[in-house]
């Protein structure tokens, strides 16, 4: 059923990337990078200066020949269309970055890390505007669409975020195991042997619903809703932790990656789609749902736990192999997810149409 795309790398592929223009850019181990025509093969190959792993690589949105990537503590802008030196270095994180995010109108790059870090690089006066932080490593950052001033966050701290460049704090943050215990005491022992420690973060192309994965194997969905978000959404995902969740363009369709080795595609517009008038409300909702169905012994019933009733994924691959990065390329007319996973090659497989 997959497609292997090989020959570009000889190391372990640790992220991907796909322009506007439909060219697929991957980071691996020991500062590969590599270059993919919509058909896998690779069309130009480069290795980045201390041969330090690229860790993540994202094109300009205004620019598609434009190629941000991060390798050790180190920024490097590139020109695709001619694949040598980086025409721009920045040093501005202190310890090795974990995710870029450039926002819609290419004038921020955040660039979060293992201190916890997230730097904000004005890219037109190329100086640090904002230096926001997680009190653990930072795993992952992504701005929202149509609101270039506007970006989320999430870490190993357990912790999700929404930050507003004009400010230095956050505006709403969200501990994912305090609310988990808020919601399923009776299940919150579990909590202390697999805690959330969360891994990825995608934005839906509509800026107010987002997705997190996390370490014990839950994807959890937000809406924004002005300066906070509300949980809308969460269901047992994968057997292992969640290590990518990635919103498909034009729809609420999420693919999540797991250390299980599963690649699944779930449409949540159902439960997202609709505007509700109080998030606030679904959630007391849940809850009230939640203890009714608990029975005498205090353990709640599948509905009622974490397992959101009728989220099924639409699409289950069997990749085996844990998964490090997931993309969504148009191939000939018909979409594919692009998996990254620990060996040197990539794999696409056909997704259905929305």
């Amino acid at each position: 059923m997959a497609v292997k795309w090989s020959g570009g790398h000889s190391s372990s592929v640790l992220c991907l990337n796909v322009s506007a223009e439909g060219l697929v850019a991957s980071g691996a181990e020991r500062g590969e990078l590599a270059l993919w025509d919509g058909g896998g093969s690779p069309v130009a190959q480069l290795r980045l200066p201390q041969a330090e792993d690229v860790t993540s690589v994202v094109f300009s949105a205004r620019r598609p020949s434009t190629l941000y990537t991060s390798h050790g503590e180190t920024i490097s802008v590139l020109d695709v269309r001619s694949l040598q030196e980086p025409l721009e270095r920045f040093h501005v994180n202190e310890e090795e970055i974990n995710c870029l995010s450039v926002n819609d109108t290419d004038s921020f790059l955040a660039a979060a890390d293992d201190s916890g870090a997230i730097k904000v690089l004005d890219l037109e006066s190329k100086k640090v505007s904002r230096s926001l932080r997680h009190s653990n490593i930072c795993s992952s950052v992504a701005f929202r669409p149509q609101r270039p001033q506007s970006l989320v966050s999430c870490g190993l701290d357990m912790q999700v975020m929404l930050w507003n460049l004009q400010k230095a704090r956050p505006l709403w943050t969200t501990n994912l195991q305090e609310c988990d215990m808020e919601e399923e005491s009776p299940q919150s022992a579990g909590q202390l042997f697999n805690p959330p420690l969360a891994h990825s973060l995608s934005v839906a192309s509509c800026g107010n619903i987002f997705g997190c994965g996390a370490q014990d194997g839950k994807v959890r969905i937000f809406r924004v809703t002005g300066v906070r978000f509300e949980r809308e959404l969460d269901f047992q995902a994968h057997s292992l932790g969640v290590s990518q969740v990635l919103f498909m363009p034009e729809a609420y369709w999420l693919l999540s990656g797991g250390n299980d080795g599963k690649v699944l595609l779930w449409d949540v517009s159902s439960s997202v789609g609709k505007q509700q008038k109080s998030p606030a409300k679904s959630l007391h909702r849940r809850k009230a749902q939640a203890a009714a169905s608990s029975g005498k012994d205090g353990k709640l019933s599948k509905v009622a736990s974490n397992e959101h009733p009728g989220v099924v994924p639409k699409l289950t691959i069997e990749h085996g192999e844990k998964v490090n990065w997931l993309s969504c390329a148009e191939i000939k007319g018909s979409r594919r997810v692009l998996v990254a996973d620990q060996t040197s090659s990539v794999s696409a497989y056909p997704l259905p149409e929305p």
